[in-house]
């Protein structure tokens, strides 16, 4: 019975965008927490918010969502996601939103953290590492406290792309993707696998060659797709796992962009690893054996993080 009195876990999502409209309603329609939408467009978030409440009853749960414009109102959240910043126009890059978005970044990751100084954020604006240490840098909360959602979206799309190419079920399929969430990302094809079997018996090299060019290009072929705006169903579905492993407290083996502190052999940067996720956050990163080429992707990827990172700086 006492368990009846425990409050509510909360998540605050910066950013009424796509993502975190569709973060909001899959969150609340998984029963996982109560929401709450900010933006600093006027009206917006509340109606969003509305728009999802009255669908409620329909879907049966009794969550409560709520849009507002002041970070007051997050107060006491679990988990704040910030998915506020400039998308991806056709024929941008990833690095073309850095001023931008940090700015962005900055603003939202204080402006909750204040309110909520013991939540775990999450990152999902791009360009994704670069905006993960922002985050970090201004609050400078603890490293477990502080991800990015990038390696769980990579490695879905290439999960997919293997699914299409031998003709089954995505479920079957296990794929990891390291590194930064851009042109330099490593998937890595002796840790991807179908029901345990390496795709590296499954399919030729020049086949494992295309699918991973695909993966690189995966977010990029949606923009060019569309036309307006970015990918927003499988980025709210990865950010919504991560949420889901932290609320419930069930760890799992996720590419996560982490802190790292010389694993790899890199420091002081924010790039996509395997760690184990869990209630408090990050909770370990996983140093996997790597082919030579893939050690050299991994440390071409952090180099250009790390490049954006000291310009993203400049701009603070």
């Amino acid at each position: 019975m006492a368990h009846a009195l425990h409050r509510s876990h909360q998540v605050s999502i910066v950013g009424a965008g796509n993502v975190g409209s569709t973060l909001a309603q899959r969150i609340a329609e998984k029963n996982l927490a109560d929401v709450v939408l900010l933006d600093v467009v006027v009206g917006r978030p509340q109606g969003v918010a509305l728009d999802l409440m009255e669908a409620a009853g329909v879907e049966g749960h009794g969550r409560k969502l709520t849009g507002t414009n002041d970070y007051a109102d997050t107060a006491d959240s679990d988990i704040v996601v910030i998915t506020a910043g400039l998308p991806r126009k056709p024929g941008m890059t990833r690095d073309d939103l850095l001023k931008t978005n940090a700015l962005v970044v900055r603003d939202a990751a204080t402006g909750a953290i204040a309110h909520s100084p013991n939540a775990l954020i999450i990152v999902v604006t791009n360009p994704l590492d670069v905006m993960t240490y922002v985050a970090w840098q201004v609050t400078q909360i603890p490293t477990h406290q502080v991800m990015g959602m990038a390696g769980i979206l990579d490695s879905a799309r290439f999960q997919t792309f293997i699914a299409l190419e031998l003709g089954i079920s995505p479920q079957a399929v296990s794929a990891m993707v390291l590194g930064s969430h851009g042109d330099l990302m490593v998937p890595l094809p002796a840790y991807s696998t179908v029901s345990g079997i390496p795709i590296t018996e499954l399919m030729d090299q020049p086949t494992i060659d295309r699918l991973i060019e695909r993966t690189r290009n995966g977010g990029a072929e949606i923009v060019g797709l569309l036309q307006t705006g970015g990918a927003y169903y499988a980025p709210a579905a990865s950010v919504c796992l991560m949420v889901e492993t932290i609320l419930l407290n069930q760890p799992r083996i996720l590419p996560v962009t982490a802190y790292l502190q010389g694993e790899y052999g890199l420091s002081n940067l924010f790039l996509g690893m395997p760690t184990r996720l869990g209630g408090g956050g990050i909770e370990k990163i996983f140093e996997l054996t790597l082919t030579k080429g893939e050690k050299e992707s991994l440390t071409q990827s952090a180099q250009e993080v790390r490049q954006n990172i000291d310009r993203a700086l400049e701009f603070l």
